[in-house]
């Protein structure tokens, strides 16, 4: 089934040529189907990136999704276009008043602050709460996850010596729910950060569940409320060259940076990256709207609380 976007948003024509079937909402609005309403809270500096990485993961589902955009007011973005903000993207506090099946909310690039110390903190804190009566099921991303376990449970994060950077095996921890259906008994993951959550910190809290973890990176997925809340540390959505691209961006700057760990074809840059993680991230993303998401949330969507 398509995925209902925008029209005119970038990333249609970018996932057009992989052949992604997308819809754009004047023909959409035609047809007398029901679909999920999934918002975006995208914190990533290069948004049509992220935006691109996202969607193009969420349109291996049969169900129809309709795909909204939100933004923090309290930051502007210096890395995408005005036009494209204002074009696409609206204020938390204009959606306020609306009822989504699905949240995504992603990384972003603030991890050496205190969480008090980022500019939206307080933005972000109002966004978390409301997502527990306006949403059904709520995926966190990488600092959002780590963000939103600390907000809502009070897991603290912990400052790494060096960068998890790179692509590292998970193992299900639980793999019978829904959520790692049809996955293999190790999967991978990308990882780009410089602090993580510790699994002597979540085990304190009853009502959270580590899912999957390894060896190399730690915990890696953790479930709450029934999985109305999901937290991810890595990055299933990127896309084949984004570490390369941080990579290098990192050594034009000079900056320490290792090289992504089991990630170039014979450790060799100049080779580029072997892909491993695609096909489960995938997965998760399917299995996150079909059965968190579609299975559990009302038909009715006002119905959500």
């Amino acid at each position: 089934m398509p995925l209902r976007l925008p029209d005119k948003l970038p990333a249609i024509d970018f996932l057009k040529d992989e052949n992604i079937f997308v819809l754009g909402t004047e023909r959409a609005n035609s047809q007398d189907i029901r679909p999920l309403r999934i918002v975006i809270l995208n914190l990533m500096p290069l948004k049509i990136t992220t935006e691109t990485d996202l969607i193009r993961l969420l349109s291996n589902t049969p169900l129809q999704l309709d795909i909204h955009l939100m933004k923090v007011k309290a930051h502007t973005s210096k890395n995408t276009p005005v036009e494209h903000m204002k074009a696409f993207y609206r204020d938390f506090e204009k959606m306020r008043h609306e009822k989504f099946d699905g949240m995504i909310i992603t990384g972003a690039p603030v991890e050496h602050l205190d969480y008090p110390e980022v500019t939206y903190w307080q933005e972000m804190t109002e966004i978390f709460d409301w997502a527990r009566t306006h949403v059904t099921s709520v995926m966190y991303i990488c600092w959002a996850a780590q963000a939103g376990l600390y907000y809502h449970y009070g897991v603290p994060k912990h400052p790494l010596s060096q960068k998890m950077f790179g692509i590292f095996p998970q193992v299900p921890l639980s793999p019978r729910i829904p959520i790692f259906r049809g996955f293999d008994d190790v999967f991978y993951m990308p990882h780009s950060r410089h602090t993580e959550v510790r699994r002597e910190d979540i085990e304190k809290v009853p009502a959270l569940e580590i899912i999957a973890e390894s060896e190399q990176s730690g915990v890696s997925m953790v479930m709450a409320r029934g999985g109305r809340e999901i937290f991810v540390t890595g990055h299933s959505e990127y896309s084949p060259m984004t570490l390369d691209t941080e990579y290098r961006r990192d050594l034009a700057k000079g900056l320490p940076i290792q090289k992504p760990v089991n990630y170039y074809r014979n450790d060799d840059p100049q080779q580029g990256p072997l892909v491993t993680w695609r096909a489960h991230g995938n997965l998760l993303f399917t299995n996150w709207l079909n059965y968190y998401v579609y299975q559990e949330t009302p038909y009715n969507i006002d119905d959500i609380h």
